[in-house]
């Protein structure tokens, strides 16, 4: 665990209707569901409050590509939301591939015995659990930073 810095970091699944929110110990040991936000005009302030709450030293956010690598159509939505936390707060944002993290959480959900219809309420914290938590691992195993920082959207001239 030598390249692994030390810090609660929150793991964020951006949906169209809601904002999953998920954050770890210090260590990075475990990633655990924090809170499902509204999506909406105040989503982004929420979860720069949480990050205070918590503590946050940083902030990834799920960057849904295809099995190719590709752009979805949720992709520009997940950026433009990342380039907002990144404007609006002090916090580096990081986006990192989530790829199959909420198909895994739908999985995790029906294994715990919960129907698709009773987990709508939750399956974005857990999607962003599963996204947090594969980015803990992949800088614990590598040494470095997950996925690519996010900066500030910069304002036309």
């Amino acid at each position: 665990m030598s390249g692994f810095r030390r810090g609660v970091r929150l793991g964020i699944d951006v949906g169209r209707a809601r904002v999953g929110v998920a954050r770890c110990d210090p260590d990075g040991m475990l990633a655990t569901p924090v809170e499902t936000v509204p999506r909406d005009d105040a989503s982004v302030a929420r979860v720069l409050a949480l990050s205070v709450e918590l503590d946050a030293v940083e902030v990834l956010v799920g960057l849904p590509l295809n099995m190719q690598g590709d752009d979805t159509a949720s992709t520009h939505d997940a950026r433009e939301f990342a380039a907002a936390l990144a404007s609006a707060g002090d916090l580096p944002v990081r986006l990192v591939d989530e790829r199959l993290s909420t198909v895994s959480a739908h999985a995790q959900l029906r294994q715990a015995g919960r129907s698709q219809r009773s987990s709508r309420s939750i399956v974005d914290q857990v999607a962003a659990v599963v996204l947090l938590q594969q980015a803990l691992d992949v800088e614990k195993s590598t040494g470095r930073p997950p996925g690519t920082p996010v900066s500030p959207s910069q304002e036309p001239a």
